[in-house]
C-alpha cells in the first residue's frame, strides 16, 4: 500500500532529543517502512530563521527527489515572507505553504497570515498549519473562521486539535463548517481508537497520514494507521489517498498522485 507522510520535519530543536534530523537519516527510516513520500519543512524555518531553513528545505528536495516534498515556511513577521514564498512555490517539489501560529505568537486568522493564504491559493497549493486546542493562536476554530475566506484552498490542520476529547471534537467542528478543511493525524497522544473516531466523524477522505517526523517517530505514527480498525479502503484514503488526491492540483505533485482530482476511492 502507497503511503504518503503529510506532516514531517528536517533538522533539529532546541526543545527535543532530535538525535538526527537530516534528510538522509528521515529516508532511511521511510525505506525501513515503506513510506514512499514525506512532505517536509525544515525547522529552522519554523523557529528562527525562515530564511535559511527554506533553503535548507530546497537543498534537501534537490538530494532526494521524488522521496522529499516540501512546504515553505511563511513568516508574518517578515517583510519579504510574500515575494519569498511565491518564488518558493515556483522551486520543483515544493508544494505548500507551513504556518505555525504557536511559534510566530500570531493568530491564524490574523491579516499578517493573508498573503501566504492568497499566494498558496493562487499557487494552487496546501497550507499545513499547527493547531492546538484552547491555544489564543492556533485552537481549531480559528481554521474555521480563516478556510472560508479562501475557498477550494486545502488546509491541513495539523495535529486535528492536538489534545484528545476536547481537542479533537473542536477540530471536527472546524471541518464541518468547511470543506476545505482536512484533519492530519500526528500526536503524541494520538491512539488508533482516537483515529477510527475521527475517520468516523469527518470521514477517512478528510484525514490524511503526519508522521511529525523528526519530532515524534515516523514508526510510531505509522503504526497506529496501520493497527488501527479501519476498513482498507478506509485505511488507503488516510495514508495516500486523500493527500494524493489534494497534491494532483499541484505542479509540485508527488509521483504518482492520481492527477484527475475526482473523488474516488484510492487504490
Amino acid at each position: 500500500m502507497r503511503i504518503v507522510d503529510a506532516h514531517g520535519h528536517l533538522g533539529r530543536w532546541s526543545a527535543f532529543a532530535i538525535v538526527d534530523g537530516s534528510a538522509a537519516s528521515l529516508v532511511r527510516v521511510m525505506d525501513r517502512c515503506g513510506v514512499a513520500v514525506s512532505c517536509v519543512s525544515h525547522l529552522l524555518g519554523v523557529g528562527p530563521d525562515a530564511r535559511a531553513g527554506n533553503a535548507a528545505l530546497l537543498e534537501a528536495l534537490a538530494a532526494h527527489p521524488g522521496r522529499l516534498l516540501g512546504y515553505a515556511v511563511y513568516h508574518p513577521h517578515d517583510p519579504e515572507a510574500p515575494a519569498r514564498v511565491r518564488d518558493l512555490l515556483q522551486v520543483p517539489g515544493v508544494i505548500g505553504v507551513k504556518l505555525h501560529p504557536e511559534v510566530h505568537r500570531l493568530p491564524l486568522d490574523d491579516p499578517g497570515y493573508a498573503p501566504a493564504f492568497e499566494i498558496a491559493a493562487e499557487a494552487r497549493r496546501i497550507v499545513l498549519a499547527h493547531s492546538e486546542y484552547g491555544s489564543a493562536f492556533s485552537d481549531p476554530s480559528r481554521f474555521g473562521l480563516v478556510a472560508p475566506r479562501w475557498p477550494g484552498l486545502p488546509l491541513l490542520m495539523g495535529h486535528a486539535g492536538l489534545w484528545p476529547g476536547a481537542g479533537h471534537a473542536a477540530a471536527v467542528r472546524a471541518a464541518a463548517k468547511c470543506a476545505d478543511i482536512v484533519l492530519e493525524t500526528c500526536g503524541s497522544r494520538m491512539t488508533a481508537r482516537h483515529l477510527v473516531r475521527l475517520v468516523a466523524e469527518v470521514g477517512a477522505e478528510r484525514m490524511v497520514f503526519g508522521s511529525d517526523a523528526v519530532f515524534l517517530d515516523l514508526r510510531v505514527g505509522l503504526g497506529r494507521v496501520l493497527l488501527a480498525e479501519l476498513t482498507d479502503e478506509q485505511r488507503r484514503w488516510v495514508l495516500h489517498g486523500t493527500i494524493d488526491r489534494l497534491l494532483a492540483r499541484s505542479p509540485g505533485r508527488a509521483p504518482g498522485a492520481a492527477t484527475d482530482g475526482s473523488g474516488s476511492a484510492p487504490s
